[in-house]
């Protein structure tokens, strides 16, 4: 397969450097003092401390400022399961946008298993080293396994597949609902997509396990997935998508995703390219919202979806306006996080990230509902916002 401009010079600059990240020393070791103080005998000191009160761990290690990028490599964006050590210029990107964007050390972990109890025992193993743990890139529904069942680890642990995704989608339905005048409780929204990513998604839009005043549920999600809707009468779902009937649908909706977008002020797309046609955008609602996200080839292209009427349109690439982008939101996430010393990342620190998220945009407009992902000026806004609604 020919490799495209970008693709040949990122494999070029790859080889180039080694890889994107490295280990940095905080102190200098250039007489027998700082050899002393950093290892033996002066190590004997903080690792004594610690034996006595293991609350000073983040204090006197990396641990306070450490985060594990842990992935299986089974579900890699518009890659799919190309396995641990294919995944490791993936992950290695992720820890150097943690420390781009708000100065924290991770390490990418690409382990070499797809069994969940093997990662769940594995992230539980090595979970002593770290502040926080971003699970990244593992499949569906086993995702939802992990996350749940680590979340006794006394630090947070964040699927960011799924709640990155939620958070920064709902900073940009939030704010193009100001711009176009409407009231988020009263869209009707339908997603395409029922992975780890829909189903945060439709979480967080229908304000499940919020509280009252912390969050805006809008009218209704229908979720659909290859064979359409997501409903009642369907006898082929999975444990996951029987779940989903809970939170979606309220009415029952059956059909195609052609069907049930008629009428729907707005269209989420987790899914594939080119699913989506100029008719199907004719047929919502007026001035309809469309987030189309596949990689790289979104649902429906930007200039089709505006020529049948979208009023605002974004999709996951940099190179159309209106970028919905996960580095928005888990370096600021995280860091905050880690500031306050959060045992997890609750939902009131989701919804408290989108709407600093949301508000972080000076020129509100259908082409700019978001930060542009290269504003360092946001990590600091989000980390400040999930610190404050940190409930310790």
């Amino acid at each position: 397969m020919k490799l495209t401009d970008i693709e040949e010079r990122s494999l070029l600059i790859h080889e180039q450097l080694g890889g994107k990240i490295g280990i940095h020393n905080k102190m200098p070791v250039t007489t027998s003092d700082d050899l002393s103080l950093a290892y033996t005998p002066g190590v004997a000191a903080p690792c004594l401390a610690i034996a006595a009160d293991q609350s000073l761990t983040p204090k006197l290690t990396l641990k306070g400022n450490a985060v594990a990028v842990v992935t299986d490599g089974s579900a890699v964006l518009g890659l799919g399961n190309i396995g641990a050590k294919a995944s490791i210029p993936v992950m290695e990107g992720k820890a150097l946008l943690f420390k781009e964007y708000a100065n924290i050390d991770a390490w990418p972990l690409c382990l070499d298993t797809q069994d969940t109890a093997e990662i769940i025992e594995t992230v539980r193993r090595i979970a002593p080293v770290f502040g926080g743990i971003n699970l990244e890139d593992i499949s569906a529904p086993r995702c939802f396994e992990v996350e749940n069942q680590l979340q006794d680890l006394g630090i947070p642990v964040f699927h960011d597949d799924q709640h990155g995704t939620a958070i920064v989608l709902l900073a940009a339905l939030i704010n193009s609902c100001r711009v176009l005048d409407l009231d988020l409780s009263e869209v009707k929204v339908v997603i395409n997509g029922a992975g780890a990513a829909g189903t945060a998604i439709a979480k967080l839009l229908r304000c499940i396990g919020q509280e009252a005043d912390a969050c805006v549920s809008v009218a209704d999600v229908i979720v659909c997935d290859s064979k359409g809707a997501i409903h009642a009468g369907r006898e082929d779902l999975n444990l996951m998508k029987k779940d989903l009937l809970a939170i979606s649908n309220r009415s029952d909706q059956a059909g195609s995703l052609s069907e049930v977008l008629k009428g729907a002020d707005v269209f989420i797309g987790v899914s594939k390219g080119n699913l989506l046609t100029g008719d199907d955008v004719r047929n919502m609602a007026k001035d309809p919202i469309i987030f189309a996200m596949a990689n790289p080839e979104p649902e429906i292209m930007p200039d089709l979806a505006k020529e049948a009427g979208a009023a605002v349109v974004g999709t996951g690439r940099s190179d159309f306006p209106n970028q919905i982008n996960n580095v928005l939101a888990f370096p600021g996430i995280f860091r905050g996080a880690l500031d306050v010393g959060a045992t997890r990342i609750t939902e009131k620190m989701k919804i408290a990230a989108a709407y600093a998220l949301a508000g972080a945009v000076e020129n509100l407009s259908v082409d700019e509902i978001l930060p542009s992902p290269l504003n360092r000026a946001v990590a600091p806004l989000v980390a400040q916002a999930v610190a404050g609604a940190f409930e310790g």
